[in-house]
């Protein structure tokens, strides 16, 4: 699919409906078939559903990889994190990841955005960190260099706790 024929706003509706899956299956631990199922369509009406079903098989199929890809730079554990960041984080890290058709600048916009709506008051400011340096990471010739060689130690890879 080419840029110019892809909905833009169907693909917001879907990275919205993506984090309440996500939250969803976090707190239930559901199949995919189950946490699919929970959406009406009219709560659906408008998203790109085949690429909201491919983010969430993707989150749910490969979190066990996921997850080591943003915990480095976390100030805390991931399992102490707040359930919608962790969401945002597992997603926005999979688009990095496994979706290079998306430029990460347009994968940081927009799940900083669902972090402004409907993350803590401040997180969205942890979740831009977090994900400019996974984007690094994943995508150094896009982004530029790595969070790592930009950061220097290990130690400093932890973005500040929101306010």
């Amino acid at each position: 699919m080419s840029r110019s024929s892809i909905n833009v706003w169907a693909r917001r509706r879907a990275r919205r409906t993506l984090l309440q899956a996500l939250y969803a299956w976090q707190m239930t631990d559901a199949d995919f078939d189950e946490i699919v199922n929970q959406f009406t369509p009219d709560q659906l009406k408008g998203a790109d559903r085949d690429y909201l079903h491919e983010c969430l098989r993707g989150v749910m199929d490969q979190v066990t990889a996921l997850d080591p890809l943003f915990e480095p730079y976390l100030d805390r554990r991931i399992d102490v994190l707040d359930y919608v960041e962790r969401a945002i984080l597992r997603a926005g890290t999979y688009e990095m990841k496994a979706r290079l058709d998306v430029p990460a600048r347009v994968v940081i916009d927009e799940w900083v955005e669902l972090a402004k709506r409907f993350g803590a008051t401040e997180s969205f400011r942890y979740v831009n960190g977090v994900l400019d340096r996974v984007g690094r990471d994943l995508r150094t010739a896009e982004l530029g260099e790595t969070a790592s060689t930009r950061d220097g130690d290990e130690s400093e890879h932890s973005c500040p706790q929101p306010g």
